[in-house]
């Protein structure tokens, strides 16, 4: 499906973009402390909210 080439490509590619992606997430790491201090409980009620959603929705299909 692939040539050698494309896959060695695909490889290096994720590795370089995994490594720049994980550097620049701790150079940022205190100021998204700073900033976001309360968006794990946005993030909890929003996934609570879901659930909910889709126990309404199984209860009133049965």
């Amino acid at each position: 499906m692939f040539s050698t080439g494309q896959l060695i490509f695909a490889i290096l590619f994720f590795i370089v973009f995994a490594v720049i992606i994980a550097g620049t997430y701790k150079k940022d790491k205190k100021l998204h402390a700073k900033n976001y201090k309360g968006v794990k409980w946005v993030g909890i009620i929003f996934i609570i909210f879901l659930l909910t959603l889709f126990c309404i929705k199984y209860l009133l299909k049965n």
